[in-house]
């Protein structure tokens, strides 16, 4: 490959942060439509097209929020997410926490500066600093340099490697609408009482307000075992450790367990870790700190030890179904506990087992819990494939990452027309 390193400063045409809201403006979040409002432990290292938060135009105003367009490459700054990327399908505003990086496409390829900083990330987070916490800062990503062959070599790379990532993107799509489905199904049968058989169920008082005749309140103790971390000094990653240490990092979004790396240990520190309880298929696990409250569940065939700063909480047969109690832990019912019991200051600025055990929850009968997980429990199987499909995707771009970007394999011969392939 011919070219040499550039500093991404003299390829892209800004390199700048976003900006901080002013939460004190209560129409900063849009509750419909808005502008995708992007924080970086969205980022898996490939494209974003939606977003958890949208920000108001109000908001907007009010606030230092950048706007960038599509196709501009993010960059974590700070903590546990220093170093993952992105890449805009959509014109957003980003956080105090990214850096946002608008290619010049007369120089190079925005596509190619994203696969490069993907294979050369090691040495840039290299250069982060703080003891506590690894932070990056613009000046650092300004004068970071990334080989750079000719653009149309450029193209041809970003042309074999994006049809990896397309591949994962509509991999992607694929989850969403199947977490949404199921989380549709949750809301309209526990959470608007609109179940098989309603009709005939009157609604009567709880402690949670009026919910069908023949439900039951229960602590989440009553129903589920809840079980601590070990607290103890973490122990050393084995390169050829026979167990897998659960990590935060492997919390993704919405319920899903991101084993895409994987922290292993010894055997001797995996039976240390796995005292306590072996987190298997159907069991939740809930953060403690960072993302508070943030939860996966494991999938089929997966066992792993739980890592420091989470608790697993595990449903009993005949009381509570691996699906209803996961998406109870992702609906409006937890979302109410957590302002209920922020409201009387309790724990959720640092959600743990003894917060986690007293989390009130709706209990349906029997039946209707055993059909709900008969209609749902499927959608969530398919999503645990998706996942490991989408990994085993990313693994095979990522082998070939290495060797294009460090023009091992020579794409000149190739039969691409490297201007179709620029979305």
């Amino acid at each position: 490959m011919t070219g040499t390193a550039r500093a991404l400063r003299d390829i892209c045409e800004q390199v700048s942060s976003g900006g901080t809201p002013s939460r004190k403006n209560r129409g900063f979040f849009a509750s419909e439509g808005g502008h995708l409002w992007v924080k970086s432990q969205e980022f898996n290292d490939g494209f974003i097209w939606e977003t958890g938060e949208h920000i108001s135009d109000a908001g907007l105003a009010a606030s230092s929020a950048k706007y960038y367009p599509p196709h501009t490459v993010l960059v974590a700054m700070y903590g546990a997410t220093v170093g993952k990327l992105a890449i805009l399908r959509a014109a957003a505003t980003v956080n105090q926490a990214i850096c946002a990086l608008r290619v010049d496409p007369m120089v190079a390829d925005y596509l190619y500066v994203f696969y490069a900083l993907l294979e050369t990330r090691g040495a840039l987070t290299a250069q982060a600093t703080g003891a506590a916490q690894q932070n990056l800062n613009q000046d650092l990503i300004r004068n970071f340099e990334i080989p750079l062959p000719p653009l149309e070599t450029q193209r041809r790379i970003a042309g074999v490697l994006s049809v990896y990532d397309d591949l994962i993107e509509n991999n992607t799509r694929r989850l969403q609408i199947l977490e949404e489905m199921t989380q549709a199904i949750y809301r309209e049968w526990f959470v608007e009482f609109r179940f098989p058989g309603h009709g005939d169920v009157p609604l009567v008082n709880s402690e949670l307000g009026p919910e069908p005749a023949g439900w039951t309140v229960a602590r989440m103790y009553e129903v589920c075992d809840v079980i601590d971390c070990l607290h103890s000094k973490k122990p050393l990653e084995r390169e050829e450790g026979s167990g897998t240490l659960l990590q935060l990092s492997n919390i993704a979004e919405r319920g899903v367990l991101d084993l895409s790396t994987r922290y292993l240990v010894s055997p001797d520190d995996y039976r240390l870790w796995t005292s306590r309880i072996e987190v298997g298929e159907g069991d939740c696990v809930i953060t403690n700190v960072g993302r508070v409250g943030a939860v996966a569940q494991v999938p089929v065939g997966v066992n792993a030890a739980l890592g420091r700063n989470m608790t697993a909480v595990r449903p009993r047969p005949g009381l509570m179904t691996p699906t209803y109690l996961l998406e109870y832990l992702l609906s409006p019912h937890m979302a109410a506990e957590k302002a209920r019991k922020g409201d009387i200051g309790t724990i959720m600025d640092a959600l743990n087992v003894k917060g986690i055990i007293r989390l009130n929850v709706p209990v349906p009968p029997e039946g209707l819990l055993r059909k709900f997980e008969s209609v749902t429990r499927p959608m969530r199987r398919l999503v645990e494939v998706l996942v490991i499909e989408a990994g085993n995707l990313r693994r095979t771009r990522d082998f070939l990452l290495r060797r294009l970007v460090s023009g091992q394999v020579d794409v000149s011969g190739l039969d691409i027309d490297p201007s179709g392939l620029v979305a």
